[in-house]
């Protein structure tokens, strides 16, 4: 409140001098990369080799019919279990 000078500490520097002196003092020359003009692109298959259509049907159909075969014997199971037990499938307990 005294004093009507601001406080910026950095207010006479000279930025040109900063951005060489921080360059000169690693002591290594800097090597600035140039942005590719074209962007390359990669082809699908590059990362990941794609298998033949049949032969991916086959197999991704052969697994989704496990599932399916899997899910039917489990609904096999819980329903031969329900009848075993009578009926019930679960008791609330009465304190």
């Amino acid at each position: 409140m005294g004093s009507e000078e601001s406080n910026d500490l950095l207010k006479g520097v000279s930025w040109k001098s900063v951005g060489n002196a921080a360059n000169e003092s690693s002591g290594a020359p800097v090597i600035k990369k140039r942005l590719p003009k074209k962007i390359r692109q990669v082809p699908d298959y590059y990362f990941l080799p794609r298998k033949s259509l049949p032969s991916a049907i086959a197999i991704y159909g052969a697994c989704i019919a496990a599932g399916i075969g899997a899910g039917m014997l489990i609904e096999v199971w819980v329903k031969k279990k329900i009848k075993e037990d009578g009926g019930i499938i679960w008791e609330k307990k009465k304190d």
